[in-house]
C-alpha cells in the first residue's frame, strides 16, 4: 500500500474509529447504568454517568490516535533510517550494507532503487579493481617487451664498439640484427598506439559498405604470393551469388584479418601452410572464419588468446612470441564494429577464428 493511501485511511480511522466507539460506549455504559439504577438516575448518577463517559471518550482518542501515529510513523521511519544507515556506509567505502525492501510502496521502491546503486557501484568496484590490476601488468608487459631489444640492441652495439664485429660478414649481421630488433620495437610501439586508442574508443572508424566476398578474393590473392613460397595456398568457400555486403570500416578490417593470418603462420611449422577463408550469411550477419592447418591450441589457452598479451608459448621468444596484442586489436575491432569474435581449436589439427559483422541495410 502506498504512504499517500496509507495516511488516507489513517486519517479516516481516526475519525471513524472515536465516532464508533462513543457509539458503543453510549450504548454500553447507559446500558449498564440503567440496569443499575432501574431508570431512576439522580443527579449524582448522572455527573457519574457523563464522567465515565468523558473518560473513556478521551481514552478511545488518545489509543487510537496514538497507535495510528506510531504503525504510520513507523512504517516511513524505519525505512528512512535505513536508508540513512545506508548512505552514511556508503560514503565510507562499506558497500555491504544491504536496503532491499519486499514493500510495495514509495518507500519500498526508494530502497530498491537504492539496493540497485549499491549493487552497480559494487560491480563498478570489482571492475575498477580488475582494470587496476590489468593496467599494472601491462605496465609489467610492456617494460619486459622493450626492455628485451633495448637489451639485443646495446648488446649488439657495444660489441660493434668493442671490435667484435671484426669482419665485414659480422659487421652485416650486427647491424641487420639492430636494424630488425628496432623495426620490431616500433611495431609495437604502433600495436600499442592503436590498441590504447580502441581501448579509450578513440579511433574513429571509417565505415561503408564493405563485400566481403570481393575483399577476400583480393586478400587471398594478395597473400598466395606469401603462401606459395612455402608451398602453401589459401582458399576462399562462399557463394558467389549470396549477399555478403557489411557495414565496416574497410582498413580496419583488413588489420583484423592480417592479424589473425599473420598469427596462424607462427605456428604452421608443417608445410604446406593452408588458409581457409568461410563466409556464412544470417539474417543480420555475416560470419567470418578463417582456418588454418597450424599446430593447434591447447583447450586451456582458448578462453584467453583474446587477451592482451596473452602467448599461448610462455617463452615469448622473437620467433612464435609476437607482441601478444594481435588478438587484442582484432577482438577491440570486431567489438567497435558491434560484432563478437571467438576460437575453435584442437591440438595437431589447427585453429579457427570466428568474426561476425553486420550486415548493410
Amino acid at each position: 500500500m502506498s504512504i499517500r493511501k496509507r495516511l488516507i485511511l489513517s486519517n479516516i480511522a481516526m475519525i471513524l474509529i472515536p465516532v464508533i466507539s462513543l457509539f458503543l460506549i453510549e450504548i454500553v455504559i447507559g446500558y449498564i447504568l440503567f440496569v443499575a439504577f432501574q431508570g431512576n438516575m439522580d443527579e449524582v448518577n448522572v455527573n457519574s454517568f457523563m464522567q465515565i463517559r468523558f473518560t473513556a471518550i478521551g481514552g478511545v482518542l488518545i489509543l487510537t490516535n496514538g497507535l495510528l501515529t506510531y504503525y504510520v510513523s513507523k512504517s516511513i521511519i524505519q525505512p528512512i533510517s535505513k536508508l540513512s544507515t545506508a548512505a552514511r556506509r556508503i560514503s565510507t567505502g562499506d558497500l555491504e550494507y544491504s536496503v532491499k525492501s519486499d514493500k510495495k510502496d514509495e518507500l519500498g521502491e526508494l530502497s530498491n532503487n537504492f539496493e540497485n546503486m549499491r549493487l552497480q557501484l559494487k560491480e563498478a568496484e570489482k571492475a575498477q579493481e580488475a582494470y587496476e590490476k590489468n593496467r599494472q601488468e601491462l605496465i609489467a608487459q610492456i617494460s619486459h617487451d622493450l626492455k628485451t631489444p633495448l637489451t639485443s640492441i646495446k648488446g649488439y652495439v657495444q660489441g660493434i664498439q668493442d671490435g667484435v664485429a671484426n669482419t665485414p660478414e659480422k659487421l652485416e649481421h650486427y647491424t641487420e640484427t639492430i636494424y630488425q630488433t628496432a623495426n620490431d620495437m616500433n611495431e609495437l610501439i604502433d600495436e600499442l598506439f592503436l590498441y590504447s586508442k580502441l581501448d579509450l574508443q578513440q579511433e574513429k572508424l571509417q565505415f561503408e559498405e564493405v563485400d566481403l566476398y570481393a575483399f577476400f578474393v583480393d586478400f587471398i590473392e594478395e597473400m598466395s604470393f606469401f603462401l606459395e613460397k612455402k608451398n602453401g595456398k589459401a582458399n576462399l568457400s562462399a557463394e558467389k551469388a549470396e549477399n555478403y555486403i557489411v557495414h565496416a570500416d574497410r582498413e580496419k578490417i583488413r588489420r583484423v584479418v592480417l592479424n589473425i593470418i599473420q598469427n596462424s603462420m607462427k605456428y604452421m611449422k608443417e608445410e604446406p601452410q593452408k588458409i581457409q577463408v568461410s563466409l556464412e550469411n544470417s539474417e543480420n550477419e555475416v560470419v567470418v572464419e578463417i582456418k588454418d592447418n597450424g599446430s593447434g591450441i591447447d583447450e586451456a589457452d582458448i578462453p584467453f588468446i583474446f587477451n592482451n598479451f596473452y602467448r599461448t608459448d610462455a617463452s615469448r621468444n622473437s620467433e612464435t612470441g609476437g607482441s601478444g596484442l594481435g588478438l587484442s586489436i582484432v577482438k577491440k575491432i570486431i567489438q567497435a564494429h558491434g560484432g563478437t569474435v571467438w576460437a575453435k581449436s584442437q591440438l595437431h589439427k589447427g585453429s579457427s577464428i570466428y568474426f561476425t559483422l553486420k550486415k548493410a541495410v
